[in-house]
């Protein structure tokens, strides 16, 4: 390859230093750095929780009761889960051994250590996202019984804090866990290659595109644990609510989370599984893919190369210090809980945004033009997060018309607050797609389809303090569940309902989010494997490819069918055992009786 081909015309014209042709250890140490960062915040939040009191026997009793449930669900989908992994593993090494992709790079036959390389990537990915759905989890079901704790006798501010911390080591640990595995295994991908450097002594753009290549593997991984953990563990979810509150709102006439009620503890099992463990792996997934998807679009360019790494990076410290600016007080509205949340969000959104033109500059100090451009990118797809979460938010929280519209239409009926939910939900697509064409319109015409990389990789840059708003959530949930289970004194189910409400408002936030994101790092995917694959264009005529489009679009339907098919098949079970035990266990119904969660 000549040395034109694969770095910027400014580096190979003067023959420059920093940033051209950078060490890859020097392009991974800033996202390193502040991958070490990501992780030991997730420790110290962990000491700061357990600081926090866990109540009475009952009330740990019953958070035991969810952890318990949560580990045996993901004990047996990560054993399924490793077959495949295995399986996939095999065929990448069998495929990359037998014919290297790096061939095409030196111009000979190519490396036949790439099969470990690619292999060892995958497996790498999909084990480190599975760590972090797990690490979530334990936290969640730790910080459950601690906010209802809070809330009791410290009152509703406290009890935010507790709840926004537990979810905050879910956010760190999978921004800290995806960047660490990311960062090393790009640079372990470029150690032992044939052309290291090249004949100014710069490392080699084939020895980076061969890095990126092997590393797309490591996206795979994490993608495979993503589809079922976030399939799965939705299923159950979805199947537990149901259940419950089927047998027990509606036909037992008694309220939500009654201790009566043998399916609550599966209910609340479910949010830990689902809207953690599930969540963390699918943003896992997203966080790293945007990443690796940027690099593979750079070309080779050391400094582009590097530009996704360091702003990941740069997110992590803005999360760390916009963590710090979540609060509120006693007596909180639903706006002013909302907007407590928001703080986090938005300072470390202003301070992601100084990062990066510092890291621009710097990076980009030859080329000024194109360096604003990408920052431009980078701003654009932070700031349409942030909208994407605002649109979503005014969609979902009762704050607003749209879920008032649903309440009033109960006045005439069931069927027409249906048909309304269905209305508003339908309408709410329009704003958020809207926002994401505006992004990949307005980067493609500042810089390509890097630019678009790169708005994915702001976007998600402050996933950090963005996931823990969203796994806040099932923490509050399950807080509110514990209290009515143990009992408690009805201002503490107040107090839990209140965090409980801007849990379900923030978990529709965070699926925004993540959609949204996911957009834009699968069309950055789609460009790179364009790129690879050398693919100039794509003709929307052409019969063959119009088929494609076609089946394409079938598939949502297909999957939504086969998830709803499997929630109602799943809660279908849960709701004959319920009414079964309701029947034959005498007592159950007026309380003097315990119910079998098992």
């Amino acid at each position: 390859m000549s040395l034109v081909e694969g770095e910027s015309a400014w580096c190979v014209d003067l023959k420059a230093g920093y940033p051209c042709g950078e060490n890859p250890i020097n392009i991974v140490s800033l996202s390193l750095a502040c991958s070490g960062l990501a992780l030991a915040m997730a420790v110290w939040l962990v000491y700061k929780l357990k600081s926090h009191e866990r109540g009475s026997e009952e009330m740990n009793k019953l958070s035991e009761k969810i952890q318990s449930g949560a580990k045996a669900f993901l004990v047996t989908e990560y054993k399924y889960l490793s077959g495949f992994v295995l399986l996939v593993f095999a065929v990448l090494l069998i495929i990359y051994s037998v014919d290297p992709p790096t061939g095409k790079y030196d111009g000979g036959d190519g490396d036949k250590v790439d099969g470990i390389r690619a292999g060892s990537c995958f497996l790498a990915g999909a084990i480190l996202s599975a760590a972090a759905g797990w690490a979530g989890m334990i936290v969640a079901t730790d910080a459950n019984v601690r906010t209802t704790q809070a809330a009791d006798k410290q009152g509703l501010s406290v009890a935010l804090r507790v709840a926004f911390t537990g979810g905050a080591v879910m956010g760190f640990t999978v921004v800290g866990l995806g960047l660490l595995g990311v960062s090393l295994f790009f640079y372990l991908m470029t150690i032992n290659r044939d052309t290291m450097t090249n004949d100014l002594g710069w490392t080699d753009p084939g020895t980076l595109n061969a890095a990126v290549d092997s590393l797309a593997s490591f996206g795979f991984g994490a993608s495979s644990i993503a589809l079922f953990a976030r399939v799965a563990g939705g299923i159950y979810t979805k199947a537990a609510d149901v259940g419950a509150d089927l047998v027990g709102k509606v036909e037992m006439d008694i309220p939500e989370d009654d201790p009566r009620n043998p399916a609550v503890i599966a209910d609340n099992v479910g949010d830990n599984v689902g809207d953690v463990a599930g969540m963390g792996a699918d943003l896992f997934e997203s966080f790293v893919g945007s990443i690796i998807a940027a690099a593979t679009l750079a070309n080779g360019d050391a400094i582009k190369v590097a530009l996704p790494f360091w702003i990941a990076g740069a997110g992590i410290a803005a999360s760390v210090l916009g963590f710090f600016a979540v609060g509120t007080k006693d007596g909180a509205s639903q706006r002013q809980l909302m907007f407590a949340l928001h703080k986090g969000v938005i300072l470390s959104s202003v301070f992601v945004l100084g990062f990066s033109a510092i890291i621009v500059s710097q990076l980009f100090d030859h080329d000024t033009k194109e360096g604003w451009k990408l920052f431009a990118c980078i701003a654009i797809g932070l700031i349409a997060g942030i909208l994407i979460g605002q649109a979503t938010e005014y969609y979902t929280s009762y704050s607003f018309w749209p879920t008032q519209s649903i309440t009033q239409a109960g006045v005439t009926g069931p069927a027409t607050v249906i048909i309304q939910g269905i209305g508003i939900g339908m309408v709410s697509c329009v704003f958020p797609t809207l926002i994401i064409v505006a992004t990949i319109l307005g980067c493609n015409a500042l810089s390509g389809q890097y630019g678009i990389a790169m708005a994915a990789v702001g976007m998600l840059s402050t996933l950090g303090v963005t996931l823990a708003t969203d796994a806040y959530g099932p923490i509050a949930d399950n807080a509110g569940g514990i209290a009515e289970m143990a009992e408690l004194e009805e201002r503490v189910r107040d107090t839990t309902d209140a965090l409980d409400a801007l849990g379900n408002t923030t978990a529709a936030t965070g699926k925004g989010f993540a959609i949204g994101s996911a957009v834009l790092t699968s069309l950055s995917l789609l460009a790179a494997f364009k790129d690879k694959a050398g693919i100039t264009t794509v003709d929307i005529g052409d019969p063959v490819v119009l088929s494609g489009v076609l089946f394409g679009a079938m598939l949502p339907f297909l999957f939504a069918a086969l998830t709803m098919l499997s929630v109602q098949k799943a809660a279908g079970a849960i709701i004959i055992e319920v009414r079964r035990q309701f029947a034959q266990i005498e007592g159950l119904r007026e309380g003097t009786a315990e119910a079998d969660s098992d």
